[in-house]
């Protein structure tokens, strides 16, 4: 699969919501919403900004839904050093207490 990373619609993505998700000190149920991969509300955003076209938002939203931290990075544009160090630590304790998503085996 193609990588939106650096792309024009991750430049888009950044350019649309980067400055609102810091503006006022990040809300960190959203950080939680976004690590648990609840994009959906951005994903519409760029669907309806009509900057991107239909293929573009599908394979954001593919990428996001595979990587959500790749939305972590658009958002973090234009974050100061110290808000993208606390939600990268913020980011990687969620990801030590997240349940494991591969099946364990049974023993019995």
């Amino acid at each position: 699969m193609r990588s939106t990373s650096g792309s024009g619609a991750t430049a888009v993505a950044a350019a649309m919501f980067s400055y609102d998700f810091v503006e006022d000190g990040v809300d960190y149920d959203t950080l939680e919403a976004l690590h648990r991969g609840e994009i959906t509300p951005w994903i519409e955003a760029l669907a309806h900004s009509g900057l991107l076209g239909a293929d573009e938002v599908a394979a954001v939203a593919r990428e996001w839904s595979e990587r959500p931290s790749l939305l972590l990075d658009a958002l973090l544009t234009d974050a100061d050093e110290m808000t993208v160090r606390r939600c990268r630590l913020a980011w990687a304790a969620m990801d030590r207490l997240a349940p494991f998503t591969f099946p364990i085996a049974h023993i019995g």
